[in-house]
């Protein structure tokens, strides 16, 4: 059997069976309207800071570190909101993956900016819709993709069966989905004038990362973007997708192109894009990823290592 047939090959062992399952609920979810997705994803959320753990600690620890000026009382909503918007985020997926197009198309209520995207197609060098970890983020792409064509740049998932499944369902959504580490096929896409939806923000420890402000907190950040629009020429414009109150739907905003992009350098690059994102975070701070990473600092380490000792103290 070659490569890519085995790659093509759904995982059917046992121990995905699990999975399989939770797969099959999850797709059987978007037959309930829009507004009980809502309900039941919030108090999914609930639950899931409950469990969360660690990643729990990390939002707590994240939210504290970027809202000094808020009391304990308004750090504390923010966290359990957020949850409620990862606990709304699932529903988002199954619509995501298997929703039909006319459905979706309810779901906008308002798109901005898509003038912008049109222009800068103009001068035929693609386009780099730059973009950002929230948590509409899956359903943002897909949203977008009923407006305008374009290739989305994604993460692999580490679990076999997510990966096989979100890869089919991305190669059978957009014209063409590119695993985050091929460069050449993200440049590829915009020499032939497709625009590439892209998100650099999660925290990068490699050895072309720069720590720069976010939230006035030194953060590993990846500078790319600058490369990549100095060798193609494509324009960098902000692309943020925004989950409105109740069952309202999505906003879809477009921003005009950062002038300058491709002359900047690595720092520059990437105060720039942690500009961009904080600027959106501040605005639905419920909505972004708070439970990743994102300061991977000394200051972290310690606190972390405080609360180990912290917790064998106790027992």
């Amino acid at each position: 059997m070659n490569k890519r047939n085995s790659r093509n090959r759904p995982p059917l062992h046992p121990r995905h069976w699990g999975g399989w399952l939770a797969l099959g609920l999850l797709r059987l979810s978007i037959l309930i309207p829009y507004s009980a997705q809502i309900a039941v994803g919030r108090r999914l959320g609930r639950l899931m800071r409950i469990l969360a753990g660690r990643r729990r600690r990390v939002a707590e620890y994240n939210v504290r570190l970027c809202f000094p000026e808020w009391t304990e009382a308004q750090r504390d909503r923010l966290v359990r909101e957020h949850f409620e918007a990862l606990g709304i985020a699932v529903f988002e997926i199954a619509m995501c993956w298997w929703a039909s197009d006319r459905r979706l198309r309810g779901l906008v209520a308002d798109t901005e900016g898509l003038e912008h995207l049109e222009r800068a197609l103009e001068k035929g060098n693609g386009a780099i819709l730059l973009s950002a970890h929230f948590t509409p983020l899956e359903i943002g792409g897909r949203l977008l993709s009923l407006f305008h064509p374009f290739h989305l740049m994604y993460k692999p998932n580490p679990n076999e069966l997510l990966e096989w499944v979100s890869r089919n369902r991305r190669e059978a959504q957009f014209e063409k989905a590119i695993p985050h580490n091929s460069v050449r096929e993200m440049l590829r896409s915009l020499r032939s004038n497709t625009p590439v939806w892209y998100a650099p923000d999660q925290g990068y420890v490699g050895a072309n990362s720069v720590n720069v402000p976010f939230f006035g907190h030194p953060a590993p950040t990846n500078p790319a973007t600058h490369r990549i629009a100095r060798v193609t020429g494509a324009p960098v414009l902000p692309y943020w997708v925004e989950r409105l109150p109740g069952s309202q739907g999505y906003r879809l905003r477009i921003e005009p192109p950062v002038e300058g992009f491709a002359d900047m350098g690595p720092e520059d690059d990437g105060r720039t894009v942690n500009a961009l994102i904080e600027a959106q975070a501040r605005r639905i701070p419920a909505q972004y990823l708070w439970t990743h990473n994102r300061f991977k600092t000394t200051e972290h380490r310690r606190h972390e290592r405080r609360r180990k000792r912290k917790r064998r103290n106790q027992g």
